[in-house]
């Protein structure tokens, strides 16, 4: 009697596992498919970017991209170029198009809202995305949070907030956190800016810290979404 028990309760625990894991792919390309809509856009956002030892001002600009990865930035004062091959600013860079596996993460909490987790792993070794997580509002069908582990960058995590154009799955407000060890960002992107050197340890035995986090606060004011955007506005970009 135990042991047809076992058997059932291992049986059982495969189906769920399965139904889990079918329930996880399904998620993702409705997700993706959603995301994907956005074939271009242009925004006018707000920048905020704190990293350690840089005095940064506040970035004010037009932001322009178009799937699958261009992206500029035109500042207020001049031009800017964002390389694709740094932060990744969309959600699209994080749908793969490709073929994936996804993994049931199971469930947790944002805000009080409850969000499903699950993990994307690009089954190909062509681009720079190793592993995607993400948190997913399945009521809204929003993702409120992700973590990315690239090849070259490191894990770099996003919470997005969403509202007018939640329909697009276009946020109004983006908190970037990535570990800035020994990374300097362009001046390009961040206008100019001024190294200061670190305070000196309190303690002199005191270990300096492995990471360094820092974050960019990006504020997307307003959107026009799929209008067309030719590609010699980012003729520029490398």
């Amino acid at each position: 009697m135990r042991k047809l028990l076992g058997i059932w309760v291992v049986c059982l625990f495969a189906v769920t596992a399965s139904v889990k894991a079918a329930e996880a792919d399904k998620l993702f390309y409705a997700l993706r498919a959603k995301v994907l809509t956005v074939k271009d856009y242009k925004a006018d956002v707000r920048m905020k970017i704190d990293i350690n030892r840089m005095r940064i001002p506040q970035l004010k600009g037009i932001l322009y991209f178009k799937s699958p990865n261009k992206m500029r930035l035109e500042r207020q004062g001049g031009l800017s170029i964002l390389p694709k091959k740094n932060i990744n600013l969309t959600l699209s860079n994080l749908m793969p198009e490709g073929n994936v596996t996804v993994i049931d993460a199971g469930t947790g909490t944002i805000d009080g809202k409850k969000v499903r987790i699950i993990k994307v792993i690009p089954e190909d070794d062509l681009g720079q995305i190793i592993l995607s997580k993400l948190w997913i509002d399945e009521a809204s069908m929003l993702i409120l949070k992700t973590e990315t582990t690239s090849r070259n960058d490191g894990t770099i995590a996003m919470d997005l907030t969403f509202g007018k154009y939640a329909s697009y799955s276009l946020p109004d407000h983006v908190t970037i956190t990535m570990d800035v060890k020994d990374y300097k960002l362009p001046k390009g992107i961040t206008m100019d800016y001024n190294d200061t050197p670190p305070p000196p340890p309190k303690n002199p035995n005191e270990k300096k810290p492995k990471t360094q986090k820092g974050t960019i606060q990006i504020s997307y004011l307003s959107y026009d979404i799929n209008k067309g955007i030719p590609d010699d506005r980012f003729k520029d970009q490398g």
